[in-house]
């Protein structure tokens, strides 16, 4: 675990892995290389959930062979049909990092409040463990979100766990909708300000105060979307650290 009395989320905007040579593989981003380094451990220990994609297995698959060129001990955490750990809490706890992937939001908040999970995941955050994933695994470390769980069309959800007092944007650059949908949704009070990233950039909290955006995108950023005081937003472009390796 992070022991220097700091608790981190990396929430993820997309980009975590490429896809490399053929579909069944996938190679970590630079975006992982960071979000282990936060651990202070030599070999971290990651785990992976995999919740907001219903524990799909070839998913899983490809995660474990993606993190086989980092040196870190990983394991997952499913719920179907039941969990796959005696003790899913102890798991979360034992964990120097917690990846959660994209998917359904809606769903994964709906399992982890069945099972108990976002109170586990609670306590492991504040006892230091790193808290990351992307789109859905970064929406639910928040308050909320615009989510396509309900049908294409985006709608605001601010049943996240709220760990991170904001509203997070997604695929901020690479799906229509997500910036003026996020805009209408803070500006009308659905959701509280809040911080976007583009695909490849990823935001880093320490506590709850945003420190930084980092990006293995030149081209990318990150955003910070507040009420303006008269219906409205205003949208302020943060410029990412560029990850290299």
């Amino acid at each position: 675990m992070s022991r220097a009395g700091q608790s981190h989320i990396l929430a993820i905007g997309g980009g975590s892995f490429r896809q490399v040579r053929c579909y069944a593989f996938w190679e970590p981003s630079p975006l992982m290389r960071y979000a282990l380094d936060l651990t202070g451990q030599d070999r971290p220990k990651l785990g992976l959930v995999a919740t907001a994609v219903g524990d799909d297995t070839d998913v899983l698959a490809k995660m474990y062979g993606a993190f086989q060129r980092f040196d870190a001990e990983v394991s997952h955490l499913t719920v179907f049909p039941m969990p796959n750990v005696e003790d899913p809490r102890a798991w979360i706890l034992e964990q120097d990092v917690i990846y959660v992937t994209g998917g359904s939001v809606a769903n994964l908040a709906a399992l982890w409040r069945t099972h108990g999970l976002g109170e586990a995941f609670a306590e492991a955050w504040r006892a230091g463990v790193v808290l990351s994933g992307q789109s859905a695994g970064a929406l639910c470390w928040h308050v909320g979100g615009n989510t396509d769980s309900f049908g294409p069309e985006l709608r605001p959800w601010a049943e996240g766990l709220a760990l991170l007092p904001y509203s997070c944007g997604v695929h901020y650059n690479s799906e229509p909708q997500r910036r003026p949908v996020l805009h209408e949704s803070i500006a009308g009070g659905a959701l509280p300000e809040g911080y976007a990233a583009d695909e490849g950039v990823a935001l880093h909290y320490v506590g709850t105060e945003f420190v930084q955006a980092v990006t293995v995108d030149p081209a990318g950023y990150a955003y910070h979307v507040q009420p303006d005081g008269t219906g409205g937003v205003k949208e302020l472009r943060i410029e990412p650290r560029l990850l290299t390796s």
